[in-house]
């Protein structure tokens, strides 16, 4: 069959499928090699991306442990100096201040002090013209007249008649009633002479003058006002004068310093229109006693004011010396380092290792900023500035010494600030350019029409324009 096949020019039918099939093996084979190659790159990318992953994640738990640290600060806290100022507001009066009001009702007609004068005690302040006042006293006057003469005719009727009764002519009884006459018109006579008294007294009053020496701080009136008599409120006060020196200062001092606070202590006053000035004066006396509701001893202190650079109604700070008790130690800390806890007022303290332990602590006094602690301190305890709320025994920290307050330089009352041309001390500019320097200034003096004054010339950081 082969051979038939053969002679007629026919092929087998596996040489012709072998002839087939090459191009499709060369593609198997094309195809396996880029199979593996996209296998092998897929292999280093996952490989390249977990690396990246794992030095993140491990970035990012450095990062983590960095910021579970606490960072702290710390200060020793400081043994407390034998005297202490204890500074207290209080406001400046006069030693004696008063208003001035209108004893009669009537107008003004002329007042002769104004504010800021001088006054003498019994000096004419003001005159307030009375007619109704006049009145009255000439009603009272004719009033007191009538009775004077009812009192003449009871006089000569009880006369006649004790005549008549010691002639039996009249009974006892009409004696009697003429008796009876005569004394009621002598009382009548008593009353009517008491008004007159007093209406007359009265009319003084249309006169206002000083009831001591002083100062007149207030005038409420004009000529032409109306005023009423007797103290109608502020208002209605016609003048306010004030005796200013000595000045009087009354301040309330907290109950934990009583004890500190005598009579006859020196006292200094401060006042803010007049800064660098302390004025002496002296603790003349206390109330004795602690004012159950503000906590507190009322205490007066004398400032003397001959020269009258003081003036009343000024807000003060007084300054008193306190001394500490001998007999108790005492540290100072700042207020800004306790914790109040339920268990009392504490402080975190701090050990060289930042392992924190909590003290608990008793407050003395209060100064303010500071606080002066009586127990629960050594002098080497590293103390927490600013601890959080959640601090706990045990807690570990990173503790540095709380660094000193860094003053700002200054040259004239002024910080050296970058300059507003952008150019910086360094001759450089803001926009990365280099700027001339002290070569664009000419070395020859300028001369400044302004000020009229030669200046030398600087460099560019130091360079002022005219004023």
């Amino acid at each position: 069959m082969s051979n038939r096949h053969a002679s007629i020019a026919m092929h087998g039918l596996h040489e012709h499928a072998a002839a087939h099939n090459v191009p499709r093996i060369a593609m198997l084979r094309k195809l396996k090699k880029t199979a593996f190659i996209f296998f092998a790159l897929l292999l280093i990318a996952s490989a390249v991306i977990v690396g990246f992953r794992q030095i993140h994640a491990t970035a990012l738990a450095a990062s983590n442990a960095e910021n579970s640290k606490q960072f702290v600060y710390f200060i020793n806290p400081k043994a407390g100096s034998p005297a202490k100022k204890l500074l207290l507001p209080g406001t400046l009066q006069g030693y004696t201040e008063t208003p001035i009001y209108a004893r009669v009702s009537g107008y003004v007609e002329r007042w002769y002090k104004d504010i800021g004068d001088q006054v003498q005690k019994g000096d004419l302040l003001a005159q307030i013209d009375t007619p109704e006042v006049m009145q009255q006293l000439a009603e009272a006057k004719a009033s007191r007249a009538q009775t004077e003469a009812n009192l003449q005719l009871a006089k000569s009727s009880f006369e006649r008649w004790k005549a008549l009764r010691q002639k039996d002519a009249v009974s006892q009884q009409e004696l009697d009633e003429r008796s009876n006459s005569y004394n009621l018109a002598k009382a009548n006579l008593d009353a009517s002479e008491a008004n007159v008294q007093r209406l007359t007294q009265l009319v003084t009053y249309n006169k206002i003058v000083a009831p001591f020496t002083g100062l007149i701080t207030k005038r409420n009136v004009d000529v032409g006002n109306l005023v009423d008599a007797g103290n109608g409120g502020a208002p209605k006060a016609l003048f306010s004068i004030a005796q200013i020196d000595p000045l009087r200062l009354y301040v309330q001092v907290p109950e934990a310093y009583s004890p500190d606070v005598q009579q006859g202590m020196e006292a200094f006053v401060s006042l803010a229109e007049m800064p660098g000035k302390k004025f002496k004066g002296k603790v003349v006396r206390t109330s004795g006693a602690i004012d159950p509701a503000s906590r507190t001893l009322q205490i007066e202190i004398n400032i003397p004011n001959s020269d009258k650079k003081i003036l009343p109604g000024s807000y003060g700070s007084v300054e008193l010396q306190t001394k500490e008790r001998a007999e108790v130690a005492t540290w100072t800390l700042p207020n800004n380092a306790v914790l109040f806890r339920p268990d009392g007022v504490m402080v975190g303290v701090v050990d060289d290792q930042g392992r924190v332990s909590l003290k608990k602590i008793t407050i003395g006094r209060d100064l303010g900023v500071m606080l002066v602690v009586t127990s629960g301190l050594e002098i080497t305890d590293k103390v927490i500035i600013n601890p959080s709320d959640s601090l706990v025994n045990g807690d570990l920290v990173v503790a540095k010494p709380l660094p000193a307050p860094v003053k700002a330089a200054t040259e004239g009352g002024k910080t050296e600030a970058a300059k507003t041309d952008g150019t910086k001390t360094d001759g450089s500019k803001t926009d990365g350019s280099k700027s001339d320097g002290p070569k664009a200034q000419d070395n020859k003096p300028q001369d400044t029409k302004e000020s009229g004054a030669l200046t030398t010339p600087k460099s560019s950081s130091n360079v002022r324009s005219p004023s």
